[in-house]
């Protein structure tokens, strides 16, 4: 399909014409990517986030990218969860006892070893904010393993393969407490993935600028992403403070506008919006040209595409 577009271009251009407008997917087929479809930490809205069955499940509704937060143990493992330390609201004690929401500072990972984070039981404590999330018993994966388990579920199903957005969970006032300074974090990161032979499947991105400077200088070859929240600090004082300018720029949906978007795409920048969950907001994204749409309910965007 690329070869055939890029020589329909070519004749194009030999005829003096001249393409001015960009629908939805045209930009990421100049970048290499196509649309993201992307499963917010899985399917987090249908299975328990962060899991093994929420990544294939994800990958079964239809997603092409399945998005997870990483963090680093005490004995230097990369684990796959959102907070740096257990959540009670959704994480249950290896007995399936509740986990006192007052001792959750002694559940932190990076004082951790992983043979002691993985009997904790996600999926079977009811999680209020995703009535829709399956009761299914599981646990805090590795990343190496999550990766295994997911490039191994497309290749039984003959599906393609599936990009990793891998965002990498920090604080720099927490360096040393509950995580590593970000030269060892991304290495651990990346020595994780080495063997995988990833190459263009993998993505690193953070809100937390230190790890992205890190990824550009030392594996300068991996796409990168700039997470925001808000718009308070415009784009370009944002790459500024950088010092490169990242392969994506992913805000909360709600900053998205035509001038944001346009922004970001003369800095050749792509843009995948968090989290869009209802279908309306799916369809405003896709009329603003986003190049990708972060949900917690890939089956939704499935729906939302056809």
């Amino acid at each position: 399909m690329m070869n055939k577009l890029k020589y329909t271009g070519m004749v194009l251009s030999l005829l003096g014409i001249t393409f001015i407008s960009l629908n939805f997917k045209t930009l990421d087929k100049v970048k290499g990517y196509p649309f993201l479809k992307i499963g917010h930490r899985g399917t987090r809205g249908m299975m328990p986030e962060n899991t093994i069955p929420s990544m294939t499940k994800a990958v079964e509704f239809g997603s092409n990218v399945v998005e997870l937060d990483v963090h680093i143990s005490k004995d230097g493992q990369v684990v796959v969860y959102h907070d740096d330390s257990f959540d009670p609201n959704y994480t249950l004690m290896p007995d399936g006892s509740e986990i006192d929401p007052k001792t959750r500072n002694n559940y932190i990972f990076y004082q951790m070893n992983y043979a002691d984070i993985k009997p904790f039981v996600i999926g079977t404590k009811k999680y209020k904010p995703y009535p829709l999330q399956q009761n299914v018993a599981t646990y805090t994966p590795l990343l190496a393993e999550l990766v295994d388990s997911v490039d191994r579920y497309t290749k039984v199903n003959k599906l393609p393969k599936v990009y990793y957005l891998v965002e990498i969970k920090a604080d720099e006032k927490k360096d040393g407490i509950n995580q590593p300074a970000p030269a060892e974090f991304v290495k651990r990161v990346m020595d994780a993935l080495a063997p995988k032979k990833l190459g263009d499947r993998l993505i690193i991105q953070s809100f937390d600028k230190r790890q992205l400077k890190e990824v550009h200088k030392s594996y300068p070859k991996v796409a990168t992403g700039f997470l925001i929240g808000d718009a308070k600090i415009s784009v370009s004082q944002h790459l500024a403070d950088m010092g490169f300018t990242p392969t994506f720029y992913n805000p909360h949906y709600s900053v998205i506008t035509a001038e944001f978007m346009k922004e970001c795409h003369d800095k050749k920048m792509l843009v995948c919006p968090w989290t869009v969950n209802d279908k309306a907001d799916m369809k405003r994204m896709l009329n603003l040209k986003v190049d990708g749409v972060i949900t917690d309910f890939p089956n939704y965007l499935s729906e939302v595409l056809k």
